[in-house]
């Protein structure tokens, strides 16, 4: 009988990356048939039994599907303030899935929902650099300079720059909307660029991530993502795995 790998066997349950699962080994908190392994080339046969942290494991049907998160819901599954969750909208049997990033509590937009932690772990590494699509209205009229200043960097943490590529759709009088496409992940990184220029995000939706967007979903909705998306989505992260190397 063929073996599979310990760390992808890890994965297949849903708890984490290989990446993390390959930590998980290394820290001898994995156990096969009772014993402890920390050989990360380990293969485990079909009737081994798989611990981590005493908790026997097993593989699992991955899940995929985008969620049209609405404002107000903070995107966790269990908050210590007792403020709405993205959970709140979503039926009990997706509750084991775990969003692809975060959107703050006033963002609106395009999740991903998976029990798949590779594609997480592809999605959000930092040295991924997977593009993400926002629709992005300010108060006032952004100048070129501005422009400028979010595409060669603005330090919005100590040492940390955050990078933006911005397209204006339309100026009025005291508003400025456009789309600001981001290669980075970093916690609230369009609202502090902004707020370092002086000015206030009015709204923000994720209309796309990578190759997903937010076709034939209304806010509040979840649909299953299709097999051959999937596949789209993986052959995208592959390419642009090699062009990045």
């Amino acid at each position: 009988m063929s073996s599979t790998r310990l760390n992808k066997y890890i994965a297949s349950s849903g708890l984490c990356s290989r990446r993390k699962a390959d930590e998980l080994i290394e820290s001898g908190v994995v156990m096969v048939n009772g014993k402890t392994v920390t050989e990360l080339g380990y293969g485990v046969q079909p009737k081994d039994k798989v611990f981590v942290n005493k908790k026997l494991i097993h593989p699992v049907k991955h899940e995929y599907y985008r969620f049209y998160k609405p404002a107000g819901y903070i995107t966790t599954s269990d908050d210590e303030k007792g403020r709405k969750t993205i959970y709140d909208l979503l039926p009990e049997r997706l509750h084991h899935l775990k969003p692809v990033g975060r959107l703050d509590r006033e963002s609106t937009g395009l999740l991903i929902l998976t029990n798949d932690g590779d594609l997480i772990n592809d999605l959000t590494h930092p040295s991924a650099k997977v593009p993400k699509l926002y629709r992005v209205t300010i108060n006032g009229k952004i100048t070129q300079n501005d422009i400028d200043k979010m595409s060669k960097g603005i330090e919005i943490e100590p040492d940390k720059k955050a990078y933006a590529q911005v397209d204006v759709l339309e100026i009025d009088n005291d508003s400025t909307t456009m789309e600001i496409l981001l290669f980075q992940g970093m916690n609230r990184q369009i609202r502090k660029m902004f707020e370092y220029l002086g000015f206030e995000v009015v709204s923000l939706k994720r209309i796309q991530h990578a190759t997903l967007n937010l076709d034939g979903l209304k806010r509040g909705e979840f649909k299953p993502i299709k097999p051959q998306q999937i596949k789209e989505l993986r052959n995208f992260i592959s390419n642009l795995a090699s062009k990045n190397d």
